[in-house]
């Protein structure tokens, strides 16, 4: 089975239809600052949760060039007022163009927000992730769904999203049976698992039925896989036909013997005939 060729064929499926934006791709805006003295993951466990997390989306949506990610970057959502920011992990919006890459968001430039924003919990932010950020990203800026996830294996699981209803309400997502999360706004599934060799709790994004968004490496060592299974099969098949090449060789000989004895038994019949014909 062709994979890649297949998950091509679903990314074309499943990725949303959505209007382009009003506005126009903005680098920077003079007098909004685009940095801050904080670092961009609070732990090692934030920093390849985040990093995994942003090459999945990245691979997933990298067809459609109208879908811009943002990782830890400033979102200014009021014009004019550079105290109103934000600085989200990760952050998805659609309908703007993917380059050129921004230093800052500005909502009003771009004429858009973000459809789905994403908050890996540490200690110094969590309990503001779990309560402020609610109404902010999703009243004030205007975004469809907000999640939060814990990555640090020692502190206890905690995966919630929230979205707003169709009157406008804010509502908390209700999980599946195994604690997972169905983004509406992106179509995608999301759930964590416990992963051994990172030793960290990673939140991993799935298409609607089920098959697992993996990253450029995963995906560059799939397709080595699938390279190498094809050329097995392709060495199975030329040694079946040679296999096969040889049994018609023989089973050629093997005719050619016959016809061959059938003649010298014929022969062998005229001549006792004769010899038959001859005795008195």
């Amino acid at each position: 089975m062709d994979t890649i060729h297949d998950y091509t064929l679903k990314q074309k499926k499943y990725i949303p239809d959505f209007p382009r934006a009003s506005g126009k791709p903005t680098t920077y805006i003079e007098g909004y600052p685009c940095e801050d003295d904080e670092p961009m993951a609070a732990t090692g466990f934030h920093g390849i949760q985040i990093n995994t997390f942003y090459d999945q989306l990245s691979r997933y949506f990298s067809i459609n060039e109208q879908i811009y990610i943002g990782v830890d970057s400033f979102i200014y959502y009021s014009e004019g007022d550079i105290t109103k920011f934000v600085a989200p992990d990760i952050y998805v919006v659609f309908g703007v163009n993917k380059v050129p890459e921004r230093r800052s968001f500005y909502t009003w430039a771009e004429g858009a927000a973000p459809v789905a924003i994403f908050e890996f919990l540490s200690d110094s932010t969590a309990d503001r992730d779990r309560d402020d950020k609610v109404a902010l990203y999703l009243n004030d800026i205007g975004i469809q769904e907000y999640y939060i996830h814990q990555p640090e294996l020692e502190k206890p699981a905690e995966f919630r999203g929230w979205q707003r209803s169709s009157s406008g309400n804010i509502i908390e997502i209700v999980p599946d049976v195994e604690g997972g999360l169905f983004s509406e706004a992106l179509n995608l599934w999301f759930r964590w698992k416990d992963d051994p060799i990172t030793d960290v709790r990673l939140l991993r994004p799935y298409l609607p039925d089920g098959t697992p968004i993996t990253t450029f490496t995963e995906e560059a060592h799939l397709r080595q896989e699938e390279k190498h299974l094809r050329e097995e099969a392709e060495a199975m098949a030329a040694s079946e036909a040679e296999r096969r090449q040889e049994a018609e060789m023989i089973a050629a000989r093997e005719v050619e013997r016959r016809r061959e004895l059938e003649i010298e038994i014929e022969k062998l019949r005229g001549q006792l005939a004769n010899e038959q014909n001859d005795t008195p």
